[in-house]
């Protein structure tokens, strides 16, 4: 027996307290069938992150994620989604898959993470090497993430860290300051353009951005539903949230 509204996907999505991006963009980005279903992992709002305290932030997160998954689990979801893209990037690519197995080990249940996702992303668009990077993270953060993709063989050629100043604060940056970024980011020597950070908001910047910047421009909230949905055979065609969706 199905769930009544969810007769095709029933996932179970992690993300910090804190976030207030992650739940409406993929409840925006969900197909017909297909249900998802939010757990909280307890993250209190530091209010002066720093380059020490951003990582310590993140410890704080981690040591609470496997409490939101074992309250997700009580709604018996199909699939596990987590929405903190952080925690799959420390340690590089050895680090992500031991992200991954501690998960699926608790649970019992495959799972999707955003470091993972942007990787099989970039590789659906094909002939992509050079990247740029824009997070709202602190520089410490910014140097775990491109540790990560250059173990996945890519090379970031400019990063930007916004550095918000909370938790919550990271869901206060405008697309006017987004679109800013992407623009300094950009040159002849980027294949790609990939947005990191599960609550900056940027999964209809980026998929106008392809169009005036004519290459591929990822954000993570896009790349972890699309995986998430192709992981479990689900090829729905979403348009207005860029080419990933929109093609593969």
């Amino acid at each position: 027996m199905r769930d009544a509204l969810a007769p095709r996907l029933k996932l179970g999505v992690m993300a910090p307290s804190t976030n207030t991006i992650v739940q409406p963009d993929m409840d925006d980005m969900r197909p017909y069938g297909v249900t998802n279903h939010y757990s909280r992992i307890f993250t209190p709002n530091a209010a002066a992150l720093s380059n020490d305290t951003f990582r310590a932030g993140i410890g704080v997160i981690g040591e609470n994620v496997m409490a939101a998954v074992d309250s997700v689990m009580t709604a018996e979801p199909d699939y596990l989604v987590m929405g903190i893209s952080a925690l799959s990037f420390f340690g590089g690519a050895k680090g992500a898959d031991t992200f991954v197995a501690g998960i699926e080990q608790r649970s019992g249940l495959k799972v999707t993470v955003g470091s993972h996702a942007m990787t099989a992303a970039l590789n659906a668009y094909g002939n992509v090497r050079r990247i740029a990077l824009l997070t709202p993270y602190w520089p410490v953060m910014n140097d775990e993430v491109k540790r990560y993709f250059a173990d996945m063989g890519f090379t970031t050629v400019r990063d930007r860290a916004l550095e918000c100043q909370s938790w919550v604060g990271i869901a206060r940056t405008t697309t006017a300051q987004c679109r800013d970024a992407l623009r300094r980011l950009d040159g002849d020597d980027v294949d790609a353009l990939v947005q990191v950070g599960t609550n900056l908001s940027m999964v209809r910047l980026a998929a106008s951005a392809e169009l005036w910047l004519g290459k591929p421009v990822v954000a993570i909230n896009t790349a972890t539903y699309w995986h998430a949905l192709r992981a479990n055979g689900i090829q729905d065609k979403m348009p207005g949230f860029g080419r990933l969706l929109e093609e593969w």
